[in-house]
């Protein structure tokens, strides 16, 4: 797109026709097809362009993929609430001393003990193992965690909300990428409407020199200049045309178009008028994206923390479980296991009610005070992104407000290097004058032209940041 620069009243038209077409555009055109430059491009409305984009553009779906993917950390921490159902099968081969059924711990799997071997077992120990099974299945179910769960959920929701926020900024960045690079195109064909016309004015003197010399009115200098100035703005046209067709590319990398340039259709919206600077800042306090992600984090942190510390709250919960089991070793009454307890046929219940309290846990209260620790930090970047907020805001309104009044000068120099054209053209069409000074006219209102364009874009795209700055649309 074009430079952000401060349009200079002495600018040459050389230069002036490489600012259309600028280095960062050239890097596109490298990927461009050679023959897009000959076709007609799809022409956008503004508004058409900006719908489109926040329909297709890349970074926009990936941020909404973000959001979501943020949004289901809160579904896992809600579904803590959900029943757990638990099953396992086990075969040990194991020494029984005092127990006649053995069996591992399994997470979920709550299932009280209720049998052993004869008493006198344990002074008379033995280290032959006797076979032991057990299959049972058992379900656990939250009722009261002490807002334990509840703080897990609101810590995810909070991080979803930042990069929501996030997805705002994303959006406005896009938004303002679609504008200023739909400016861009307007400016650089306003750019080549003067080279051509420039052009098709040199041909007219051109051919008046010519006649001028055979018909022995004129010195062959004439002549000469005439042509040469002629290249010279054949060459400025080459130059524009190539500045339009990167400006295109660019716009349509931004839209998200799968095509390789996209055009404008019809003259660009006017640039709004500007508001004090007060109501402009108030307006990035209360809607500026960055500064509106910065304080979700404050909020997201501050959640985390308190997450962290209500781990260390109890949990109510209710517990069953139905099981079979069987031990090889001898019971103190009654009589042995069917099968010498490798079929698991002795059937037990259970339910209970059970409150599990992590009275102390050094770690929790190390994560805790880091998380607090984090809130400061991100307490304080915050007020960083508030002072810059408010310092880019105060910079981009004084370049609107330099943008703004010099357009008016380039208008009426754009008049005034018009006039001063149209008397040389008189004088030459005349004899009066020769093609040097027709020349010099010429390079005036090429110039001053092309600098009016440029002074256009540059208001609109400092407007544009002005107001994106602000988190609004101008």
């Amino acid at each position: 797109m074009f430079p952000a620069i401060a349009p200079q009243p002495m600018m040459t038209r050389e230069r002036s026709l490489r600012l259309a077409a600028p280095t960062l555009l050239a890097a596109i055109a490298v990927a461009t097809p050679a023959r897009a430059a000959e076709e007609p491009a799809q022409a956008m409305t503004l508004n058409q362009a900006l719908d489109y984009a926040r329909a297709h553009q890349p970074s926009l779906r990936a941020a909404m993929a973000r959001v979501a993917a943020l949004r289901a950390d809160a579904d896992v921490a809600r579904s803590q609430w959900y029943p757990a159902v638990t099953g396992t099968a086990q075969l040990f081969a194991t020494t029984t001393n005092n127990t006649t059924g053995s069996y591992v711990s399994v997470p979920g799997f709550d299932n009280p003990r209720v049998s052993a071997t004869k008493a006198e077992a344990t002074t008379t120990a033995t280290l032959v193992p006797e076979p032991s099974t057990l299959v049972g299945a058992g379900i656990r179910q939250t009722v009261f965690d002490f807002g334990r769960i509840g703080a897990l959920a609101a810590a995810a929701d909070l991080r979803a909300d930042v990069e929501r926020a996030a997805l705002a900024a994303v959006s406005l960045r896009v938004d303002y990428a679609v504008e200023e690079a739909y400016f861009a195109v307007s400016a650089a064909h306003a750019v080549q409407t003067a080279s051509d016309q420039a052009y098709a004015r040199s041909v007219v003197h051109r051919d008046l020199a010519r006649a001028g010399v055979e018909s022995g009115m004129r010195r062959p200098i004439e002549l000469t200049r005439a042509e040469a100035t002629l290249d010279r703005y054949d060459l400025g046209r080459i130059h524009a045309r190539r500045g339009v067709a990167l400006a295109e590319s660019l716009l349509a990398a931004v839209v998200g178009i799968p095509e390789a340039r996209l055009d404008v259709s019809g003259p660009p919206p006017s640039p709004p008028g500007l508001p004090p600077l007060a109501d402009v800042l108030g307006a990035a306090a209360d809607h500026s994206p960055d500064l509106l992600v910065a304080r979700a984090r404050v909020r997201a942190q501050e959640g985390a923390t308190r997450a962290v510390e209500r781990e260390a709250r109890p949990t109510l919960f209710v517990s069953g479980a139905l099981s079979g089991n069987a031990g090889g070793a001898a019971p103190s009454s009654g009589f042995s296991a069917v099968g010498s307890g490798l079929l698991p046929l002795v059937p037990n219940w259970d339910a209970g009610v059970v409150l599990a309290w992590p009275l102390f846990d050094a770690t929790v209260r190390a994560r805790a005070d880091r998380s607090r620790a984090e809130e400061d930090v991100s307490r304080e970047e915050a007020e960083v992104e508030r002072q810059r907020i408010v310092s880019a805001v105060e910079q981009a309104y004084t370049d609107v407000e330099a943008a703004r009044a010099a357009l008016p000068v380039l208008r009426h120099q754009t008049d005034a290097a018009v006039a001063n054209y149209q008397q040389a053209s008189a004088r030459f069409d005349a004899g009066m004058s020769n093609a040097v000074e027709l020349a010099d006219a010429e390079e005036i209102r090429t110039d001053a032209e092309i600098q009016l364009a440029l002074g256009t874009f540059e208001l609109t795209r400092t407007q544009v940041a002005l107001w994106r700055l602000a988190g609004r649309a101008p």
